[in-house]
């Protein structure tokens, strides 16, 4: 018997059960057992029907991320062969469906002729996060079992969906209440096949699946969709492949889909997608702490401040079943605050994401407090106050003083000291940075900061929390703005600085968007605030006292009240989130640039590009060399979840090394020697990036 796929036959059914932990990944090893195991029952005289399931209550979670790129990825038997094998058998396949069936696991279900799911199953076809689209006939039998629209979806989505959803569009022939009955219910199901004569695969749903469309549908659903996916290539490729299965026979269909997808495997954003999928799991891992450390138990958890950040916080935990006590100084501010969040999940009720019953689960979880002493037994305490220093020392003196001993104390400071904010308690091991970012019911980024005190079970217990709240945690050092807003300053610097050298904000803005980006980093500034970004540059004053002209275009705006969208006016004119060009910015930059002797002049867009992204690139590398993140792909996180990066680049890491670390350097040291002073105090390669450049490396890494 083979270890990956046990073979047992009992009353004429063959029982072919996956076994390679942890999620039964189809790797060539897998591929070649169960390619041995079908032919066995194939040809075994005493098989009359198969029944394939995974071991462990998990079908399949797909494909093995680590073969793709590589040879191996379809190495024989590749798993469109083995799933062709499938197809060709002449006795009936059943998948018993527990656990999850994605990707490739899915694509092994759909070549089965039949399928059984347990109720708690979960389905999807998720190779679009990686670039990539079904490669093992998903895109041609699919749409062939369900309708074209609902595949489509299903893929360009790539979200599971739940049994009763698969059942409702006929992706599973029944559903069974229990998971331990699902074999059983399979084993019936075969005897009930086998007595009616069925045949090994029934006739598709969907013989033509583009019977029913409009001759315009494939045009008109790209037009519909193009603007949200940018640059994207992955949904373009799976809309060519399921255009194929609507124009082409199967098996004519099935070769245009390996055409499309070792385009998509050998594209620059699946390579990067894959990097950013790797890089998350990286991410865990802390050097020196290991997986069997013991947890501190987290079952309640008090936020300090009810404003939108500290509500967002909340929602977070209360989104995870874990009871949240809300403190507040003053009653008006606490009961604005537990308004907002219920308005926030009256939204998502509105918008058919929650029902009423679970918004008042919800909200049952979440109590309010004026007082201190209600938050004396609470885990984990998150402080979401005003970004002032002595204003969180304050609230953490008070933490000192009536929390348990044990718990938690957790900051949500942006760009703060953890050290000197962990400096005025007794138990400065207990004390760690959370930085939430806004809006924190929303941004999967959470930058954990490790001070030099925090204990290792802290930082473990927040790492693990963070997964279960669904958010990506980074870990950071101390420094002034962690990761993500220190590299923000420089990125953010030379955008104002362009504006007063002559660009418009519409062109710097356009020129990050048209990489991809969310949004524009100048748009950024006006949504995040004006003002919030003065307040931060002010408790900074002294690092950039020797530049006269550093961000004096956002000292203006703020001096004349723009603070951006909640104002109207910052960058832009705004009507609602509505934006449009406002010319007085452009009146103020020149006034500036006068009294400054800054010359103004035409800039390219590919100046635009350089001395944004190598000023963003040069930072990270820096932080790197200086031990505040430990890994490049950490940065890349931080920016992909946190600034809207676009992930199908990779983060500006990854990036960098798409563009060459030769050619980043060279363009650094270009604009050091070509923008006179200026060029000269802030252009300044990373010595890092030097080194590696200087040792012929690709990488961003350590040296």
């Amino acid at each position: 018997m083979n270890p990956l796929v046990s073979y047992q036959v009992e009353a004429g059914i063959a029982l072919l059960s996956l076994s390679r932990p942890p999620v039964n990944a189809l790797g060539q090893p897998l591929r070649a057992a169960l390619l041995a195991a079908l032919q066995q029952a194939g040809s075994d005289a005493a098989v009359h029907a198969i029944i394939l399931q995974g071991a462990a209550g998990l079908f399949s979670a797909g494909a093995d991320i680590n073969e793709f790129g590589s040879e191996a990825s379809f190495a024989p038997p590749s798993l469109p062969d083995v799933l062709q094998c499938v197809t060709q058998l002449k006795k009936p396949i059943i998948a018993a469906i527990s656990g999850t069936a994605l990707g490739g696991g899915l694509e092994l279900a759909l070549a089965c002729g039949y399928r059984i799911a347990s109720r708690d199953a979960r389905l999807g076809l998720p190779e679009i996060n990686l670039g990539l689209l079904p490669g093992a006939g998903g895109t041609q039998r699919l749409p062939r079992l369900i309708d074209v629209e609902a595949a489509l979806d299903l893929m360009i989505s790539g979200q599971p969906i739940g049994t009763a959803r698969a059942l409702q569009l006929g992706l599973v022939d029944r559903v069974v209440a229990e998971p331990a009955t699902l074999l059983e219910a399979c084993r019936s199901f075969a005897a009930g096949l086998l007595a009616e004569h069925s045949p090994a695969q029934p006739a598709p749903r969907f013989a033509r699946p583009g019977a029913d469309l409009s001759t315009d549908f494939f045009p008109a659903y790209l037009a519909s969709h193009e603007a949200r996916w940018k640059d994207r290539l992955a949904p373009r490729l799976v809309l060519a492949a399921v255009e194929a299965a609507c124009l082409l026979p199967l098996d004519d269909g099935l070769k245009r889909e390996e055409t499309l997808f070792k385009q998509a495997e050998a594209s620059a954003q699946s390579t990067a997608l894959r990097h950013v999928f790797f890089a998350e799991r990286e991410a865990a891992r802390i050097p020196g702490i290991e997986a069997s450390i013991p947890l501190r138990p987290v079952n309640t958890v008090a936020v300090i401040g009810a404003g939108t950040m500290g509500g967002g916080i909340a929602m977070n935990f209360v989104n995870a079943g874990i009871p949240v006590i809300l403190l507040e100084q003053k009653a008006e501010a606490l009961e604005r605050g537990l308004a907002n969040i219920r308005k926030n999940y009256e939204i998502s009720v509105q918008r058919g994401k929650l029902d009423a019953t679970q918004l008042e689960q919800r909200m049952q979880l979440l109590r309010g407090t004026l007082e201190y002493a209600d938050i004396a037994d609470a885990d984990l305490v998150i402080e979401a106050v005003f970004e002032k220093m002595e204003i969180k020392q304050q609230v953490f003196c008070t933490l000192d003083e009536v929390c348990k001993p044990g718990a938690i104390l957790a900051s949500n400071t942006s760009s703060l000291d953890v050290d000197q904010i962990a400096g005025v308690t007794r138990r400065p091991q207990d004390v760690v940075g959370t930085h939430f970012f806004s809006p924190a019911n929303v941004m999967r980024l959470l930058e954990v900061v490790r001070g030099s005190a925090t204990a290792p079970d802290v930082l473990a217990t927040v790492l693990k929390l963070a997964r279960r709240i669904g958010k990506v945690a980074v870990v950071s050092r101390i420094c002034f703005g962690f990761i993500g807003n220190r590299m923000l300053e420089p990125y953010n610097r030379e955008a104002h600085r362009l504006v007063l050298e002559g660009a418009t904000p519409a062109r710097v803005d356009g020129v990050l968007t048209g990489l991809g980006l969310n949004m524009g980093v100048l748009s950024m500034t006006d949504l995040a605030g004006v003002d919030v970004n003065f307040l931060v540059r002010d408790a900074n004053r002294a690092a950039f006292a020797h530049d006269p002209s550093y961000y004096k275009l956002g000292d203006a705006l703020y001096a004349l009240g723009r603070f951006g969208q909640k104002t109207a006016r910052g960058f832009y004119l705004y009507e609602g989130r509505q934006r449009q060009d406002d010319p007085e910015v452009i009146a103020i930059a020149e006034k500036l640039a006068g009294e400054l002797h800054v010359p103004r002049r035409a800039i390219g867009e590919q100046e635009i590009h350089d001395r944004c992204l190598f000023m963003l690139i040069n930072e990270g590398i820096q932080l790197l060399d200086e031990g505040i993140a430990l890994r490049a792909g950490d940065i890349d996180l931080v920016w992909i979840n946190g600034y809207g990066f676009p992930a199908w680049l990779g983060g500006p890491m990854h990036y960098a090394e798409q563009l060459g670390l030769k050619p980043v350097l060279e363009g650094i040291r270009h604009y050091r020697d070509t923008l006179g002073d200026y060029g000269r105090m802030w252009f300044q390669p990373a010595p890092l990036l030097e080194r590696l450049v200087a040792a012929g490396k690709t990488r961003i890494e350590k040296l």
